[in-house]
C-alpha cells in the first residue's frame, strides 16, 4: 500500500452533488459608536 491517497476517486467527484448553504453573520463585530459607550460606561 502506498502513502498517497487515491486521486482517481477525486477526480471523479462532481461538485454538483454538492449542497450550498446560506452565508449569514452569526456573530457580527459591534460599532465603533457601541464600544465607546460602553467604554464611557465603564469609567468611574
Amino acid at each position: 500500500m502506498s502513502d498517497k491517497p487515491d486521486m482517481a476517486e477525486i477526480e471523479k467527484f462532481g461538485k454538483s452533488k454538492l449542497k450550498t448553504e446560506p452565508k449569514e453573520k452569526k456573530n457580527p463585530l459591534p460599532s465603533k459608536e457601541t464600544t465607546e459607550q460602553e467604554k464611557r460606561a465603564g469609567e468611574p
